[in-house]
Order: structure tokens, then sequence, then C-alpha cells
């Protein structure tokens, strides 16, 4: 079974000077004498993730990609006091180790934080994990409760009011989404522009405003093996990647959430498209998950389809900026290259669930 990912060499391009990171480490925290082994985790389209192996303990670096600047897409010290203001909170936070503002020791900005050990769920469970329908119910609800959680953190206490711009949350997510979507759009893909009239016609008053992750999906939570027997014995021990987190409406949280849950019975190109194991019988559907969510928190969801549509068309955008980055050569990523159909799909999708609604 394997143990989170497996960190391997550095990337060419992603590689920085160990040596003056280990120096700049020293003087902040205690202990450190050798160089330390660093070695690179897979993925990182946004920010960088390293493993930094020393003799006795680990930790984990992260930094944005070598040569960027803009702060509030790669914003390492927000991403950082974040995380430590909240942990007394919310315990599932990774520990906080140091932050190192001065880019002249390894080209960026960085932070540094203790390893979780642990088993991240992809597409597909790990080798030789095999969970009943009950325990894999069971590991579904965690999660779940883990979002309520994090919604009930009292932010005034965490000293976290000032992530957010107050009330409006839902009104600026249609406007910036929308506005995101007409700059990347390419005339091969649909407008979306009924979908986006839709979501501003309808759009509902913010039903609270609490803390959010805003990418909250099974691939940023990591579970601990508790027991000897790993298939009924998986526990929540973290919730990473806080870099887009802030204040805002916990059901458009939701919504964004199960634009990424694939169910069973779902078609083949959602299949297809699946990141995490939502399939497995035992996982509850995405109606179960907006019924449990609404009575853990004991909000009266009565416009779902609004937030469905949301989570769709934020994730079509996502979809649509990676497919923009191919085409004007800023990425060669094979995958992109069919990015359009995709999004065509999510239109599609939209206008049946609106179509549902009249």
């Amino acid at each position: 079974m394997s143990i989170n990912d497996e960190a391997g060499a550095l990337r060419e391009d992603d590689a920085f000077d160990v040596s003056r990171m280990h120096e700049w480490l020293q003087g902040h925290v205690s202990g450190l004498v050798s160089i330390p082994e660093v070695t690179q985790f897979p993925g990182g389209a946004s920010n960088l993730t390293y493993l930094v192996k020393y003799p006795d303990r680990e930790f984990v670096l992260r930094r944005p990609p070598a040569g960027h600047r803009a702060a509030s897409a790669h914003d390492m010290g927000r991403e950082y006091e974040v995380q430590k203001a909240l942990k007394p909170h919310f315990h599932y936070v990774p520990q906080m180790v140091t932050l190192c503002a001065d880019t002249d020791v390894i080209g960026t900005e960085f932070y540094v934080m203790q390893r979780l050990n642990g088993i991240i769920l992809r597409r597909n469970l790990p080798k030789g994990l095999d969970l009943t329908p009950a325990a894999t119910r069971k590991l579904c609800l965690s999660v779940l409760d883990r979002l309520v959680e994090l919604h009930n953190v009292d932010t005034s206490s965490a000293g976290l009011q000032h992530l957010g711009k107050g009330h409006g949350y839902v009104e600026r997510q249609i406007r910036g989404w929308s506005d995101r979507y007409r700059r990347a759009h390419t005339e091969n893909v649909p407008t979306f522009e009924s979908v986006m009239q839709w979501l501003d016609q309808h759009r509902p008053d913010d039903v609270r405003t609490c803390l959010i992750h805003n990418d909250f999906r099974f691939d940023n939570v990591v579970f601990a093996n508790t027991g000897s027997n790993s298939t009924e014995s998986l526990k929540v021990i973290g919730i990473l990647d806080w870099e887009m987190a802030t204040l805002g409406d916990p059901l458009m949280e939701l919504g964004a959430t199960l634009a990424y849950w694939v169910q069973a019975d779902d078609d083949d190109v959602m299949q297809q498209t699946r990141r995490q194991p939502t399939h497995l019988p035992g996982m509850l559907t995405r109606n179960e998950v907006v019924e449990y969510y609404a009575q853990a928190t004991g909000l009266n969801i009565q416009n779902w389809a609004f937030y469905e549509v949301y989570g769709l068309f934020r994730l079509a955008v996502i979809v649509q900026q990676l497919y923009r980055r191919y085409c004007d050569g800023n990425s060669s990523n094979p995958l992109y290259a069919d990015f359009w159909m995709f999004v065509g799909y999510l239109e599609w999708r939209c206008s049946s669930i609106i179509d549902s609604t009249t």
C-alpha cells in the first residue's frame, strides 16, 4: 500500500540550491546537522511540493514555480499564516514549521511544514487496499464531517476574519468566473452565455459566511491506517493545499466539491474524468451528500440546482483555462489538447439541469 505520493528526483526546472536552503533552515529550526535529501512530489501545476528528509525527521517544503512573482496566485505567506492560525482550531491542518520570505535563498519564497504520513486516495484505491461498502460509507462520511467541521470554525477566534471581503460572495463568484471564462474562450467551445445569464439571474443571497477550503477533494485528504485491518481502519488525519482558502458561502464550496464527485451511475464521459474513488459501492451519491450536509449543518437548501450548475461551470472555466494555455503555447501538456470536448460536455450538463428546473 503506497504512503502518500512517492517523491522522486527534482525536475530540472524546479531544482534549487539545497545547501543554501539547509543553511537558512539551520538558523530557524534547531537540531539540523547534515544536509538533507530533497526529492519532489509529482504534480505541482500550481505550487510545488518537496520532501526534505533529515536523518531524524521529515519536512515538506512548498514554493511557487521559479520566476513567478504574482503574489495573488502564489502567496506563500498567506498560505502559511492561514494554516498556522487555523491549526489550534482545526487540527487536520499540517503543523507549520517556518516561513522564508527571502527570495535570495532558493529563488522564491517558501514555507516548511511537518510531513503527514498517510494515504491519499486518488482515482483508484492503492494496491492492497480493499474497502467493504460499509467501510467505504464510513470513510465518505468522515470526509464530509471534516468539511462540516471546517465550516463551523470560529474565524474570529482563529484570527481569520480578515480573509474575506464580506457579504456578497455568491455575486462575486458568478461575476469572477464568468469574466475568466470569457477571457479564456476559444472558438471551438460553447460561449456559456445562457448559463452565465441564468446563474446571474438566479443567484441566491449568501446563506452564511464561513471559512472554506475552496479545493476540497479526496486528493487533498490524508488518511491513516489506525488498525491492523486496513480495510476498516482508515481515518482522516489531514487536509492539504490551503492556497485558495477564504471566507465564503459554504454551499458554493459544496457545489464546487460535487462537480468532481463522479458516482457509479454517471455516464462514460464522467467516468473517464473521475479523479477520486467516489464510484465505489458504499459511497454517497451527490444527492445523498447534499442531504447529509443539510442535516449536519441545519441549512435549508432550497435551490440546489443553482449550486450544482455553479460547480460544473466553475470546473468548465478551470478546464478551459488549461486548454487556452495549451492553445497559446504556454503549456505542452498533451492531455490539455482535447479539453475543449469536456468543456462542451459540461455546458450540456449545465443546460440540462437548467432545463429541468423550468
